[in-house]
């Protein structure tokens, strides 16, 4: 009976506990809709089509995580840089990405390590899944991009779900 209610717990917990932080308040109105998109979102994930996660060397998330903080940290300065230097310096552009990652859910890390990262934002996937559309701040070299991305990100996600 409970899993018809909430199709899946652990999702209904973290929409509730992440609705929570985000709004930064426990009042009446908001413990209530965060009860509400807790009991909401499952049943519309329940209905989706799913794609089952494979792991494969989860071991590699590890280095992938100490690499990610370490360019979020660089990312943020040369941002900051950019921002308050002159604006007719930055050169914004929208990229192609091919992906080699088939697997939804390496495709879905890889476009929240994209966003994650200041400077770069994910905006959208191809319906073939084959490309993947990320807008940068500051772009001097597309290839230079798209190789350090698929180098740096892609492969390790790429062994992380097979």
């Amino acid at each position: 009976m409970i899993a018809r209610i909430f199709p899946s717990v652990p999702q209904s917990i973290t929409v509730f506990v992440f609705w929570l932080l985000m709004a930064e308040d426990a009042s009446p109105g908001t413990l209530v809709l965060a009860a509400f998109l807790a009991w909401l979102m499952p049943q519309i994930a329940a209905r989706l089509e799913r794609e089952f996660a494979r792991i494969g060397e989860a071991r590699i998330l590890l280095p992938l995580g100490a690499k990610l903080l370490w360019d979020v940290v660089v990312a943020n300065i040369t941002v900051a840089r950019q921002v308050l230097g002159p604006e007719d310096r930055l050169k914004p552009g929208f990229i192609w990405i091919p992906l080699e990652l088939t697997n939804i859910h390496g495709i879905s890390a890889l476009t929240s390590v994209i966003t994650l990262t200041p400077g770069t934002l994910t905006a959208e996937l191809s319906a073939d899944r084959s490309h993947l559309l990320v807008h940068c701040l500051h772009v001097e070299d597309p290839e230079q991009m798209i190789r350090e991305i698929k180098q740096r990100y892609e492969a390790p996600l790429r062994r992380v779900f097979p």
